[in-house]
């Protein structure tokens, strides 16, 4: 199967609206900052905090996904971003609220984290005691009977997440030495399910279906990207990569360019040492020492 070319779908998503987030110090008003973005000018509004600024991004690319229709195989479409976004703007403003120098892009939510936790790659043992977030988690309108959202309370792991957060626990130490210099989002938000409980990753989904979330989802990623102030963005898998490489040509954004391996267990490489492979690739890249937080991202 080509990961990228599989041949947009009739599930329904939610048409719940994700309230926008605003800064109460700036003292402004959702008319005022409407997701981040002065409308007259079509430019981020920079006077909103960072944090506030990715959450409005977020907010907006969130209800525009909601008003999507998806064809079979999809059958159940979740939005963390809807009954998760208490534990998800935790997230972001507690780690996402300063200029990073690496932004590090996942897929989608998986089923066992960041659709149990709203945060990427959540594991839900490993986003409360290492990242230090724990709040309520609601439930998607339409759930699968085997597939419930349990937030917290989820008793399986997500091995992703385990991997993934696991990896940085372990050369980082804390949180805050990670999140000195790095930032960790999703590209797309939505996870999908067939009939039967299986999750569907967006390369399997219909072109048009596909196409469509690529559309909504790029000018995001662009964003945030912007916002962030990134100097490399690392896409986590190839999709993730080739997503990241699409957007920056697009919006013709001054970045580096990397990617790491994807830390599913469907990846047979990545049963054959990820920590391993993921140390290599961060060595080749030259970025260790600034994951660790040993060199702190100087903005001018």
């Amino acid at each position: 199967m080509d990961l990228f070319n599989v041949t947009p779908s009739t599930a329904s998503n939610s048409a719940l609206t994700v309230p926008t987030y605003v800064d109460a110090s700036t003292g402004m008003t959702p008319n005022e900052v409407k997701h981040g973005v002065d409308e007259t000018q079509g430019q981020l509004n920079t006077t909103a905090s960072i944090a506030v600024q990715i959450l409005n991004i977020e907010s907006r690319l969130s209800n525009e996904l909601n008003r999507l229709l998806f064809s079979p195989p999809v059958a159940y479409v979740y939005n963390p971003l809807n009954y998760a976004w208490e534990t998800h703007s935790l997230f972001v403003s507690k780690f996402g609220n300063t200029k990073k120098q690496i932004l590090f892009v996942g897929m989608n939510p998986g089923p066992w984290g960041m659709v149990q936790t709203g945060i990427p790659f959540g594991a839900a043992r490993l986003v409360q005691d290492w990242l230090g977030i724990v709040g309520t988690v609601g439930h998607p309108p339409i759930e699968h009977p085997q597939r419930k959202v349990q937030g917290f309370q989820c008793p399986r792991t997500e091995v992703s997440g385990q991997r993934f957060w696991g990896f940085f626990r372990d050369i980082c130490i804390t949180p805050e030495n990670m999140f000195k210099n790095c930032f960790v989002y999703s590209y797309c938000p939505l996870s999908f399910m067939h009939t039967s409980g299986r999750n569907i990753t967006p390369p399997e989904l219909k072109s048009s279906d596909r196409q469509a979330i690529m559309e909504l989802c790029d000018s995001s990623l662009g964003e945030i990207i912007t916002v962030l102030k990134v100097d490399i963005v690392i896409g986590i898998g190839k999709f993730a990569e080739y997503r990241v490489r699409e957007t920056v040509k697009k919006h013709s954004l001054n970045v580096t360019i990397g990617c790491i391996l994807h830390p599913s267990p469907i990846n047979p490489s990545a049963n054959k040492g990820w920590k391993e492979a993921v140390l290599k690739s961060m060595q080749e890249m030259n970025i260790l020492h600034i994951v660790r937080g040993d060199q702190l991202h100087q903005c001018t």
